[in-house]
């Protein structure tokens, strides 16, 4: 009987010192990627649209295509392809030539959208630092908080900018995230993600956008000021015609 009392502490005691065990920055974000759809990301064809353009992400491994489809204020039809290689632009199905001061701003562009849609996966990116910052408490449940910021090498031209995500302690969700950017005089964004779902796997949400005023806050102080009703809804960032097809590689 002693052996078994024993062996149930033994048991006991694992389990909590598991449960007590400190993750990094980089086990949060690994157990965010996987509960989000691990390796469908690599291998996957993803179709939506969002005000009123269409996107569309095509990965095979380490190689990526992300493209955008819109009208401009002529009506021509606009197809901007950002892939490894660079940026290309079709208008009404022929290749132009962009400018130079436009192809960074063009390809941000192209690239911000996706990135939001399909996070957390692309916290895992080469140039992406992590550093895990605590936990705190957001409408009574629990968050780990983890500030990810780019190097300068491989971050882009926005790598000064600052971003901060509540990941469930839990359950590996990014319910909130917030970011503070230096394009147009700068400013501090809030996102809370709503409508979460699945499609073959992956999950998406939409988001309400808040600002506040004073651009120079901690990020960390933003959801507090949420709570508190300080900041000022924005936008929706609503994602809609979510189209998903896995490659042979993604299930």
């Amino acid at each position: 009987m002693k052996n078994l009392f024993y062996f149930i502490f033994i048991l006991l005691f694992a389990s909590c010192a598991e449960e007590n065990e400190k993750l990094t920055a980089n086990q949060i974000i690994d157990k965010a990627i996987e509960n989000a759809g691990g390796e469908r990301y690599k291998n996957a064809e993803i179709d939506f649209s969002f005000r009123n353009r269409e996107y569309k992400s095509t990965r095979n491994g380490g190689k990526y295509r992300l493209e955008r489809k819109m009208k401009d204020s002529l009506g021509n039809n606009i197809h901007d392809i950002l892939d490894n290689d660079g940026l290309e632009r079709f208008v009404n199905d022929s290749v132009v030539q962009v400018q130079d001061s436009l192809v960074v701003p063009i390809g941000n562009s192209v690239n911000s959208v996706h990135y939001f849609v399909h996070l957390p996966f692309g916290l895992n990116a080469q140039a992406a630092q992590k550093e895990l910052l605590g936990k705190d408490s957001i409408a009574g449940r629990e968050y780990y908080e983890v500030k990810v910021t780019f190097a300068e090498n491989g971050g882009g031209t926005d790598h000064e900018d600052e971003y901060l995500y509540w990941i469930d302690t839990k359950n590996y969700e990014v319910d909130y995230l917030a970011y503070n950017f230096e394009e147009n005089g700068g400013g501090v964004r809030f996102r809370k993600a709503f409508n979460h779902r699945l499609i073959e796997g992956i999950r998406f949400v939409d988001y309400e956008n808040y600002k506040y005023q004073d651009i120079s806050v901690p990020l960390r102080s933003l959801d507090s000021l949420y709570e508190q009703r300080e900041l000022d809804l924005l936008s929706l960032i609503e994602t809609k015609d979510v189209r998903v097809k896995l490659g042979s590689d993604s299930n």
